[in-house]
């Protein structure tokens, strides 16, 4: 036994290289090629982008796909860094919560022509002839359409964390930044990978717009799947369609295996139960790292500097701590907090009716809640459709996984398809059958309504743990009292978490699936997002503020009288511990 140690402490001290660090190697520098190579591009100047335009050629697609990927790998980053700090600071501070969480639901009800209407100036003028403008506006456009559904749902485990594992952790006297790393952040983590997968796949559905830039008098293209497929939606070219649907399917396969599928086998210690799980999800590509030997020296240090980071003892009272398990806060504070916030919207809304007063009318006021009402409408209908048909073939795939290991990657491919591409079949059959466009164009929007329902549901039901079902067993609950009274409760917090993103990611989608065009085919439904797309593309920015002012309150309203009833709700009676 003793010489068997030795040996081991010999090993760990003087690694030699093996074949898997070689393997390894080639693919972190092929990695690190690729990504220095793309990001070379975005330093070339404006008029590049006119000298060498577009192309439909299938040879291009490599270097369009590495664009494309790039921009929303540093969306994707911005969105994880961005949601750590607002989900943290709105679940554990009361009083930030009342600003922080009204303002999220107002930001993920802004379609994503909001943001690029007023944006995109702002970055060409911050670069002034660089190309690098104009990929900061597609990276911030791609980041809108991910960002908020990651910060949702770490909010809502945060608010969710077992009590006993809360007593556990007082019990060691950590302070609030050992906490937040050390339980916040582990149980967390299940639902924000599975919302992070959705994210890079809601950002493929809006990648169009993003890549294919007209706003007003401008007009910007960038190289990319999104801007090859709206060239090949004007030039009605069926083939190129099919060759960017195939890239994009090469694209998804690849980041998931190297990327997503080891985070999800690496996160399932993450579990929070207590039993082990039958089957744990596998990742070649973790397998691969683990098995090296110099690589893993040669990182040891960064992993010693991240442990020090996380066990320093930094005084975080707001962090500490839920918000609800505080002390009675001052009313007098709390008066005067609250009176600061109605203050600050009050001058918002009169800097917003001064600016529209200038030139609309009440009727315009009408029309915009008009159309915005038969949007609401789309969404209800919707998001109810999903429910039906979604939560019980996810919680069916959340609970077997290596079955989740297998649909991964085709419902991460069926999330990222974009709208767009769906156009010749549904503009051909209206026009051919001529179908009413405000019902046959709705069922677009579901394609960016489904799959945070499904993927939240899947995060649920992955996360729901098996002592729990193994009681269920032993008491032989089956059927409907099983689905009722088991895991139904266990997965409804994610669920909601699910609908709310899917709420905004429907009126979102309604400024695509409205407005549908195949060559020189144009289909108009009646609705809010038709209405906001024509202001867009017009340059009529007092329509345009009206038109997300109304989608922002409509929003808003019902997430406070729907949504969020049912997500206190669920905070309250069905918490785990």
């Amino acid at each position: 036994m003793r010489l068997k140690v030795i040996r081991t402490a010999t090993i760990e001290a003087e690694p030699r290289p093996n074949i898997w660090d070689i393997v390894a190697l080639i693919l972190v520098i092929g990695a690190m090629v690729l990504i220095v190579y793309g990001v070379k591009q975005t330093t070339a100047p404006l008029s590049e982008l006119e000298r060498t335009p577009l192309s439909l050629d299938p040879a291009t697609l490599p270097l369009y796909a590495l664009r494309t990927t790039i921009r929303m790998l540093a969306a994707i980053v911005c969105s994880t860094i961005f949601t750590f700090i607002y989900a943290a600071v709105s679940a554990k501070s009361r009083r930030a919560e009342m600003v922080l969480i009204p303002l999220l639901d107002i930001l993920q009800s802004v379609p994503i022509l909001g943001f690029l209407t007023f944006t995109v100036i702002f970055f060409l003028n911050l670069f002034p002839g660089q190309v690098l403008g104009a990929e900061l506006a597609s990276v911030f456009a791609i980041f809108t359409s991910q960002a908020w559904n990651m910060t949702f749902s770490m909010y809502q485990s945060l608010r969710n964390v077992p009590k006993d594992l809360e007593e556990v952790i007082q019990s060691f006297h950590l302070s609030g930044w050992q906490r937040f790393w050390r339980l916040d952040v582990p149980f967390a983590m299940p639902g924000l990978i599975w919302n992070a997968m959705m994210s890079m796949s809601g950002g493929w559905f809006f990648v169009v717009a993003s890549e294919a830039i007209n706003v007003g008098n401008t007009t910007v293209t960038l190289p990319g799947i999104g801007s090859y497929v709206a060239l090949a939606i004007q030039q009605r070219d069926l083939s190129a369609i099919f060759y960017a649907i195939l890239a994009m399917l090469l694209v998804i396969t690849a980041y998931d295996q190297l990327l997503f599928r080891p985070i999800i086998a690496w996160a399932d210690k993450f579990r929070f139960e207590q039993t082990a799980s039958g089957e744990p999800p596998t990742s070649l590509m973790l397998d691969l790292f683990r098995r090296t030997r110099a690589l893993r020296a040669v990182t040891w240090p960064f992993s010693a500097i991240n442990r020090a980071i996380w066990n320093l003892r930094i005084s975080l009272p707001q962090l500490g701590a839920p918000a609800k398990s505080k002390g009675r806060p001052s009313r007098l504070i709390d008066g005067l907090w609250v009176a600061a916030i109605l203050a600050g919207t009050a001058y918002a809304a009169w800097l917003t009716y001064r600016y529209l007063s200038a030139s609309l009318g009440l009727n315009d006021v009408f029309i915009a809640i008009r159309n915005g009402l038969i949007t609401l409408l789309r969404v209800i209908v919707l998001i109810s459709l999903a429910t039906l048909i979604w939560v019980p073939i996810g919680v069916w795939i959340g609970l077997r996984p290596k079955i989740a290991e297998r649909i991964q990657p085709l419902a991460q491919f069926l999330a990222a398809f974009p709208a767009n591409l769906a156009f010749p079949v549904f503009v051909v059959g209206i026009v051919s059958f001529r179908l009413n466009p405000d019902v046959w164009l709705s069922p677009l929007m579901i394609l960016g309504t489904q799959w945070y329902i499904l993927f939240n549901v899947i995060a649920g039901a992955s996360a729901f743990p098996s002592d729990l079902r193994e009681a269920a067993n032993s008491l032989h609950l089956g059927g409907w009292r099983w689905w009722f009274k088991v895991i139904l409760p266990g997965i409804f917090p994610y669920y909601v978490t699910g609908a709310i993103t899917a709420s905004g990611g429907s009126w979102n989608a309604s400024i695509v699936a409205e407005v549908a065009s195949w060559g020189d085919t144009h289909l108009n439904a009646t609705g809010l997002g038709a209405y906001i797309a024509s202001a867009t593309e017009a340059g009529d920015f007092p329509r345009v503020i009206l038109g997300i002012a109304t989608m922002c309150i409509l929003v808003t309203l019902f997430n406070r009288l729907a949504w969020r009833p049912l997500y206190a709700f669920g905070e309250r009676r069905l918490r785990l511990g």
